[in-house]
């Protein structure tokens, strides 16, 4: 899908055409818009495509001769893993032309929502560099929102943990602990692409743009720390989540072997009034009541041993 936006009288509107000042969206676009987009801007088709293809990494490339610029950054994106919500990250394709900025992303990015219902304040689709390091500010900050859901669901797991512990949380934690990977990865990639941009004359050349670029590699760079800082306590998860199930299965195992000793006294008795021998060596053998007396015995001696074992703590 393509959309075109224009900024008219600090008013950001849809538009039909895709002139000059307009900012051209992408949204999953087929191989017809990818050449429509190609042939009006002049573009090589395969840096339009580049944001469709999932293996792409963040890069940044400047062209002297024309005045372009590509900038290739990776986006969080709402994923699945074994049926748990989990998250993943797609390439966005920001394309800066003389006299248009094109992002192309192979979903609908929320984020840009923003810009074209005209939430973001003083944002012109004119100013082209300014809106290319909004966007880069944003995104950084979007991951730190993205991250500290992802604690927060952590943080929910660990609380059920005191309860139960089900197959489902401990998928729900390995997906995670997916989201963690794949979103430090992808802002390390980030990372090293804003630093390449601080030398980009495209921008610099702008008053201004260098501190909000700052902001926004700051941004990246408070989002990557609280990545592995999450992965590290993700980790502490996991062994916790062990440790729990372990002391919980020892406790089970503990409480069926003490049945065991409890039950094999019965057991004991009962196999020795089964053997055949004189009634005379048998007490109670001949007495009116000596069924009754034996189980009443038996029944005391096992109350008693169990009491035993719990005023020890064995049970």
């Amino acid at each position: 899908m393509i959309e075109a936006y224009r900024t008219e009288n600090r008013v950001t509107s849809r538009v039909e055409d895709m002139g000059d000042g307009a900012w051209v969206r992408l949204c999953a676009p087929t191989l017809d818009e990818v050449d429509l987009v190609a042939r009006t801007f002049g573009l090589e088709r395969d840096d339009v495509l580049a944001a469709i293809d999932p293996e792409e990494k963040a890069r940044v490339e400047y062209e002297y001769e024309d005045d372009s610029l590509l900038i290739l950054v990776d986006v969080p994106s709402a994923g699945e893993t074994h049926g748990e919500r989990a998250r993943n990250t797609v390439p966005l394709c920001i394309i800066l032309t003389k006299s248009n900025v094109i992002t192309i992303c192979s979903e609908r990015f929320a984020l840009l929502d923003d810009f074209s219902s005209g939430k973001v304040r003083g944002f012109s689709t004119w100013r082209h560099s300014r809106f290319v390091c909004t966007i880069l500010l944003r995104l950084g900050v979007f991951y730190q929102q993205v991250l500290a859901d992802i604690d927060r669901r952590r943080l929910a797991l660990e609380g059920r943990m005191d309860r139960s512990i089900s197959e489902a949380d401990l998928f729900s934690l390995h997906g995670l602990e997916s989201s963690l990977v794949y979103l430090s990865t992808s802002l390390q990639g980030n990372a090293n692409a804003l630093g390449r941009l601080r030398r980009c004359p495209r921008l610099l050349r702008h008053e201004g743009l260098d501190e909000l670029l700052e902001d926004a590699i700051v941004e990246h760079q408070q989002a990557l720390e609280m990545a592995q800082i999450y992965r590290n306590v993700i980790d502490g998860t996991r062994d916790l989540m062990s440790s729990v199930m372990d002391l919980r299965l020892n406790d089970v195992m503990r409480r069926l072997t003490v049945i065991t000793v409890v039950l094999s006294i019965p057991t004991i008795v009962s196999g020795f009034y089964g053997m055949n021998v004189s009634d005379e060596w048998m007490p109670l053998a001949n007495e009116t009541h000596g069924f009754v007396i034996i189980c009443v015995a038996t029944a005391l001696v096992c109350v008693l041993i169990m009491w035993l074992l719990k005023k020890r703590r064995v049970f």
